[in-house]
C-alpha cells in the first residue's frame, strides 16, 4: 500500500512539474525576452487511495479575464547638454518629484578628437508610467540636441494572465498536498509528502515573483538617458580652415611613420640578422685567414 501511495506522489510532482516546465520557452519582443510559463495541472485528492470523495475539479483553472491591457513602457533617450553632470542632477531631481526614483547614474570624464577633455554621463530612472511622456518632455526640454529618442511598448497581458492561472493551480496542488498530509499517519509517507509540498512551494515563490515584476515594470516605467557634452559635438572652425582637420593628418602620418620604421625593425630582427649572421662569421674567418697568410708573406719577405 505504501508503495503504491509513494508512487502515485510521485505522479503528482511528475504532473506539476510537467505543467510548469513549459515556462522555460522564452517569447521575445523588443530584444526582451519573456518568459511564457503554461498552467499546472490541480492534483485530486479523490486520487488518492483511501482520501474522501470530492466534487470534481477541472484539470486547467480558468483565467480571468483582465480588464485592462497590461503594456512595459520603456524609453531611451542619447541628448547633447551643456554640463551632463548637472543634467544627471536635475534628472534626479525630476524622478523623485514625479514619485520615481533613480535606477543608476554614471558620470565619467573622456577625451574627444581635438584632446579636449569633458564629461559624459548615463542616468537610468523610473517614473509612474502615466508621467512618461511629461517626464520625456521635461528631460528634452533642456537639451541642445536630441541624438535619438525611442519609446518602445511591450505588451504581457497573456504573460500575466498565464503566470496567475499557474499561481491559482498551484496554490491548489499545494491545499491537496496539505490535506494528504494531515491524513497520513505514516512518518516516512509524511516525509515524502512534505518533500513535494516544498518543491510546489518554491514554484509558488517563483511564480508570484514574476507576477509581481510584471506589475512593477507596467506601473513604473523606465527610462535610459545618455548624456553627450556639447563640446563634442562642436567642431574648431576659423573662417574655412579646421586645423582639427589638419592636426589629425599631421598624427596619421606620424604614426604611419613610426609604424613603417617599427616594422622595418622586426624585420631586420627577425629575417635579415640571421641570415647576416649566417653569412657574416664564415666570411670573417676567410678575411682573416687572408689577412693572416698576407702577413706571413709580408714578413717573410722582408726577412729575406
Amino acid at each position: 500500500m505504501s508503495k503504491h501511495i509513494t508512487l502515485f506522489l510521485l505522479l503528482i510532482v511528475a504532473m506539476i512539474l510537467a505543467a510548469c516546465a513549459p515556462a522555460a520557452s522564452q517569447s521575445y519582443e523588443q530584444g526582451l525576452a519573456i518568459e511564457a510559463p503554461a498552467p499546472a495541472m490541480v492534483v485530486e485528492s479523490d486520487m488518492v487511495a483511501g482520501a474522501p470523495p470530492a466534487e470534481p475539479k477541472s484539470s486547467f483553472a480558468a483565467q480571468d479575464v483582465v480588464a485592462e491591457r497590461l503594456v512595459i513602457r520603456n524609453a531611451n533617450l542619447t541628448l547633447v547638454v551643456t554640463d551632463p553632470a548637472q543634467s544627471v542632477e536635475a534628472i534626479s531631481q525630476m524622478a523623485q518629484e514625479m514619485g520615481g526614483f533613480v535606477v543608476s547614474s554614471n558620470i565619467y570624464q573622456t577625451t574627444y578628437d581635438d584632446n579636449i577633455l569633458a564629461n559624459r554621463a548615463s542616468i537610468t530612472i523610473r517614473v509612474p508610467a502615466d508621467q512618461l511622456d511629461e517626464a520625456l518632455s521635461r528631460i528634452k526640454q533642456d537639451a541642445i540636441e536630441v541624438r535619438s529618442e525611442n519609446v518602445s511598448g511591450q505588451d504581457v497581458t497573456q504573460e500575466y494572465t498565464d503566470l496567475q492561472s499557474q499561481l491559482r493551480n498551484l496554490e491548489a496542488a499545494e491545499d491537496e498536498l496539505r490535506e494528504i498530509m494531515k491524513a497520513s499517519t505514516n512518518a516516512e509517507y509524511v516525509l515524502d509528502v512534505f518533500e513535494h509540498l516544498r518543491q510546489v512551494r518554491q514554484e509558488i515563490e517563483i511564480t508570484k515573483g514574476r507576477i509581481q515584476y510584471y506589475e512593477q515594470s507596467a506601473r513604473m516605467s523606465a527610462i535610459i538617458v545618455d548624456l553627450l557634452p556639447d563640446v563634442a559635438t562642436r567642431p574648431l572652425q576659423i573662417g574655412r580652415w579646421e586645423p582639427q582637420g589638419t592636426a589629425k593628418a599631421a598624427l596619421g602620418a606620424l604614426i604611419n611613420l613610426l609604424k613603417y620604421m617599427v616594422d622595418a625593425a622586426i624585420w631586420g630582427l627577425i629575417c635579415v640578422f640571421p641570415i647576416a649572421a649566417i653569412l657574416g662569421v664564415p666570411a670573417w674567418f676567410v678575411v682573416r685567414a687572408i689577412r693572416r697568410r698576407r702577413k706571413i708573406k709580408q714578413d717573410e719577405s722582408e726577412a729575406s
